[in-house]
């Protein structure tokens, strides 16, 4: 049986027929995330440094809102309108994901939904 999560807090609400996360079994898959700023359902204002941030504020709270951390991620998949942001964008998720080390994949694509320059989808796993 699937688990679906909408309206977690702090998270902005999915621009789709989507959910914010679901789980089956104890593994939880994270809807990817733009750089919107949940108070305002808009893009943060900025560059690639700036929207990077917030999508890891948001990929945060959506595994806080489920009792998670990014200690628990196993796979992150980024999506970036232009490689060349790439030492970036590396920069800041390391910040973020400080020692843990999920396997990862990253792809340069034609188009990003509200035009953001990055989007983040993440799995991870419940241990308890």
């Amino acid at each position: 049986m699937v688990t679906y999560f909408n309206d977690l807090p702090n998270v902005p609400k999915a621009i789709g027929p989507y959910s914010q996360a679901a789980q089956i079994g104890s593994t939880v898959f994270l809807s990817g995330q733009v750089p919107l700023d949940p108070s305002t359902g808009k893009i943060v204002e900025g560059g690639v440094e700036q929207q990077i941030e917030q999508v890891m504020k948001n990929l945060s709270s959506v595994l806080a809102g489920l009792g998670l951390n990014f200690s628990h991620v196993a796979k992150t998949t980024i999506l970036l309108s232009d490689m060349a942001h790439f030492p970036v964008v590396n920069e800041i998720y390391q910040k973020w994901l400080k020692d843990s080390r999920p396997a990862r994949a990253t792809f340069q694509v034609a188009g990003l939904p509200l035009s953001s320059l990055v989007e983040i989808e993440m799995i991870a796993e419940r241990t308890s």
